[in-house]
């Protein structure tokens, strides 16, 4: 078995599945808001 060399490994595709995720995350918790915003403004 070869030994491991630190930082050697190719994280672009985990770089770019995390930048995605992070995307996704502020986009939900954005209309999450705007929901609740909408709500407590009509009092529905």
């Amino acid at each position: 078995m070869s030994e491991h060399q630190h930082g050697s490994m190719d994280i672009t595709q985990h770089e770019r599945a995390f930048a995605g995720f992070l995307r996704i995350s502020t986009r939900v918790t954005i209309v999450i808001i705007a929901a609740l915003v909408f709500l407590a403004i009509f009092n529905s």
